[in-house]
């Protein structure tokens, strides 16, 4: 095996960030869909997917799709497929996934019945009757839209969001994943001198370190498929080699966050830490009433305390109010908000320059753009 067919699921809103991502990467037939990029590559490249992309969800290896509106059917497709191309005679593969405006619903009766598939493929290709499943540990994961069943083996284990550096985070986390994009869609570059006056566990701070020197963001962390014994482990070491000698040493860029939590702001220094990129990222108490950039070019990034599990709702729109009055524009300033609030503009004072529909998981909000 060579050539692999990979599904990469995304937060909604990030699709079009992960598949350039990709194709930067060097991966081949790269196609956007809705909370998901379809993607192939040698087999090194699964590997490079895991370690460096920053806005994919979790890596899956794509086994097969095909229609079924019946369990025979769904029975037989999966049957069908090359299991033993992946699966040993020795390893685990339990079985889990979702069903949406698909006659096949019940997602226990297709668990069992995918199991049972698989079992009886892998019987016929290595004449035996009982699978011990104490070896390596192959996740299938199914989705059934529409009647569309796609079958997928799970590469990454822990989602990708997990990078390594954020062991506790504040109330409200904004997941990794979705951090960088804003980060990606703010354009960070290695000189950029950035803000955030909301920096909680300093995720925005520590994505756009990261970003700015190029590091990959899973360099830390431990995959599924470094287990998988189709994969050749050589393939990772290359991949961590290649992904080091990508990283930019002694950028400019910097990174300033204030809370008025001082365990925030011991958290974000304790994630920089962590993360490898303490040099770049500092954080202090501040108040926001207080905030002023810099007359110079410079970037703010935030994601100001909203709704019920940290602020009420009429306290935030007081907040956005505070804020229209300190971000100031001119002399280069930018200013990147995430709020689920449908009148943030209003009560911020000023409409934004461009906005972009964002999932931070499944909360549905808006980037506000301010750069004109």
């Amino acid at each position: 095996m060579s050539k692999i067919n990979l599904v990469a699921p995304c937060l909604f809103g990030v699709e079009s960030i992960a598949a350039d991502e990709f194709r930067r990467m060097g991966f081949e037939d790269v196609t956007a869909e809705n909370g998901r990029v379809l993607l192939s590559g040698e087999e090194n490249m699964l590997a490079r997917a895991n370690i460096c992309s920053r806005f994919a969800e979790r890596i899956m290896i794509n086994v097969g799709e095909f229609e079924a509106t019946t369990f025979t059917e769904l029975f037989d497709g999966v049957k069908a497929l090359p299991w033993e191309d992946y699966i040993g005679k020795d390893d685990a593969f339990p079985v889990n996934g979702w069903s949406i405006n698909s006659q096949l619903f019940s997602i226990p009766d297709c668990q069992s019945i995918i199991k049972k598939a698989i079992v009886e493929r892998l019987k016929m290709r290595y004449h035996i009757n009982i699978f011990a499943e104490t070896g390596s540990e192959y996740k299938i994961r199914f989705s059934i839209h529409k009647n569309v069943v796609t079958m997928m083996i799970d590469t990454s284990g822990d989602g990708l969001h997990k990078r390594g550096y954020r062991r506790n985070s504040n109330d409200a986390p904004l997941k990794e994943t979705l951090a960088a994009a804003m980060c990606d869609l703010a354009r960070i570059y290695p000189d950029t001198q950035l803000f955030d006056p909301f920096c909680g566990s300093g995720t925005i701070l520590i994505e756009s370190a990261l970003m700015a020197t190029k590091t990959a963001p899973g360099l830390r962390r431990f995959f599924a498929a470094e287990r998988f014994g189709f994969l050749d482990r050589k393939i990772w070491m290359d991949e961590r080699t290649r992904a080091q000698d990508l990283i930019l040493k002694n950028v400019e860029f910097r990174a300033q966050g204030f809370d008025i939590d001082p365990a925030c702001v011991e958290l974000t220094l304790a994630n920089a830490k962590k993360a490898g990129v303490e040099k770049y990222v500092k954080a202090s108490l501040g108040d926001v009433k207080d905030f002023k950039a810099p007359e110079k070019r410079c970037l703010t990034i935030c994601n100001p305390p909203y709704g019920e599990r940290l602020l009420d709702v009429k306290a935030a729109e007081e907040l956005y109010k505070v804020m229209g009055k300190q971000f100031e524009m001119g002399e280069g300033r930018k200013y990147f908000i995430i709020s689920p609030h449908d009148e943030f503009e209003k009560h911020y004072g000023k409409t934004a320059d461009k906005r972009r529909k964002l999932y931070n998981g499944m909360i549905k909000c808006q980037l506000f753009m301010y750069f004109k």
